[in-house]
């Protein structure tokens, strides 16, 4: 037993990255290549230097010149080499060539593996930080088909070699995870981030899968990477599947809708289609250039405590349903958001909301973590033309409606309201539905649970539908009818 003295507390130790490297090398049956594009062998230099590595590494090689690159591994439709297509070329060429040389009647244990990343580091004048796809495909048992993970990387340092150590301590967390951490998905996720600062690289996509990994469901392991503040946002496609941020967003005009969306309602799909319909008569704006997200903030999913993950596939699966890419961020205010897209697009922007979130937007408490407060605030919310689409709202008790003509803002905001509504930065949803403005999601969500009836007058068809049919929200049928029934 080890000696412990008065006083020890129980801590996680970590292994170090010689540590884990070694542990590979010393396994006889984990056998496989490293191929490394745009950032050295950084990776594969770890396991070399940890010693025992000639039972381990059956080739290490870099196709730096892209002509090389795709004499070995093709070229791309789009002839760009930093993508995840290329990646996954690359793991299952070299998969291939192991399985081709490499005789299974010699070597019966052998658990095969190729890892990969292909990369661009910061560039010379440290405008572009740099990004990189990064995976492995392997077996845990030589008679088991191979499975896959794969991730996108954006990388913060303003140094090209310490982005390249960096990477290199990441690949081989990946690895030793990939091994050793296969049975626990969230607990692999956190120990990617080994040795390594948040601040030093950002992981915004993550990908699982094979025979190890039938019961993990990837949005869930995308939500993760929010919560454990890997990355800002991540995406999911209409198909439901993670998607990169970059490629839905780069270049393309942006139409947001902020919302609970539990679950959506037809005041939600109002809002929507009325909106875009505005967005769509902006100069510059095509549809066919155009993208449409529908975001929920993490503070949204922790309304009521810890996340429900149940909850948040519910969610996910009814806007998937309805044709729609979902974002799940960790932007608690508006400003944020538009500075995300700012990243990958300069075209025009425009943020959909209810006449509540934009009297929020005027609230200059959000803003004290600011140093140039609300002003600071609004000089990134409506930067390059920015526009609010703006959804009345109606007073339950004495039916009044709310529009960006009658609302009313902090005494000292008023001012700053007027020149923004002034030119022109925010518009009224003018040809919204009168009948729909007393639909609230919140009581559409009791009726469903209480098992009431009426609700599903209050959703879009194809959004009962699903709630019935997967049971979504925790449904239950109405007591009426299940009465009648019996």
């Amino acid at each position: 037993m080890p000696i412990t003295i008065m006083g020890d507390k129980e801590f996680e130790n970590v292994p170090s990255i010689k540590s884990k490297a070694l542990r590979i090398n010393l396994n006889e049956n984990i056998y496989g290549t490293f191929s490394e594009i745009g950032a050295g062998q950084e990776t594969v230099r770890n396991f070399f230097r940890a010693g025992g590595a000639s039972g381990t590494i059956a080739k290490a090689m870099s196709a730096y010149d892209k002509d090389f690159s795709d004499a070995i591994y093709g070229v791309e439709n789009d002839r760009r080499y930093v993508t995840e297509a290329r990646l996954k070329k690359m793991l299952s060429h070299e998969i291939g060539l192991i399985e081709q040389r490499i005789s299974r009647e010699k070597h019966p244990n052998k658990l095969f593996f190729s890892y990969a990343n292909t990369v661009a580091t910061i560039d010379f004048a440290k405008k572009y930080k740099g990004h990189g796809w990064v995976g492995i495909k392997y077996q845990v048992r030589p008679e088991e088909d191979y499975n896959e993970i794969s991730l996108h990387v954006r990388f913060h340092e303003n140094d090209a070699r310490h982005q390249q150590n960096t990477l290199g301590i990441l690949g081989v967390n990946l690895i030793y995870g990939a091994y050793y951490k296969y049975d626990n998905p969230k607990k692999l996720l956190r120990y990617l981030y080994d040795h390594i600062d948040k601040d030093q690289i950002e992981i915004d996509t993550i990908n699982f899968s094979g025979p190890r990994f039938e019961g993990v469901d990837n949005r869930l392991m995308s939500l993760q990477l929010v919560k454990n503040g890997m990355t800002d946002a991540v995406m999911f496609a209409p198909d439901g599947n993670n998607v990169l941020p970059a490629k839905i967003l780069y270049k393309k005009n942006i139409l947001a809708f902020r919302g609970s969306f539990r679950p959506v309602t037809k005041v939600n799909m109002d809002m929507y289609e009325r909106s875009l319909e505005l967005f769509l008569k902006e100069s510059k704006v095509e549809k066919e250039n155009t993208e449409v997200i529908f975001e929920i903030t993490l503070s949204n999913l922790r309304a009521e405590g810890e996340i429900d993950e149940r909850d948040f596939m519910d969610r996910a699966e009814l806007l998937c349903s309805l044709g729609q890419t979902v974002m799940i961020s960790n932007f608690q205010e508006y400003y944020r958001v538009v500075e995300y897209f700012s990243r990958y697009s300069k075209q025009r922007m425009g943020l959909s909301m209810g006449v509540n979130n934009l009297i929020d937007v005027f609230d200059e408490k959000y803003y004290r973590h600011l140093s140039g407060g609300i002003l600071e605030a609004f000089g990134k919310l409506f930067f390059k033309d920015l526009k609010v689409y703006l959804y009345p709202l109606k007073d339950p008790e004495t039916g009044e409606i709310t529009t960006s003509d009658n609302l009313k803002v902090h005494p000292r905001m008023k001012e700053l309201y007027k020149f923004f509504k002034y030119n022109g930065r925010v518009e009224d949803i003018k040809n919204y539905n009168p009948e729909i403005l007393d639909i609230y999601s919140r009581e559409v969500l009791q009726m469903i649970n209480e098992g009431k009836e009426g609700w599903e007058d209050m959703l879009p068809e194809k959004t009962t539908k699903m709630i019935k049919e997967h049971n979504l929200f925790h449904y239950k049928e109405s007591k009426k009818k299940a009465k009648t029934e019996a």
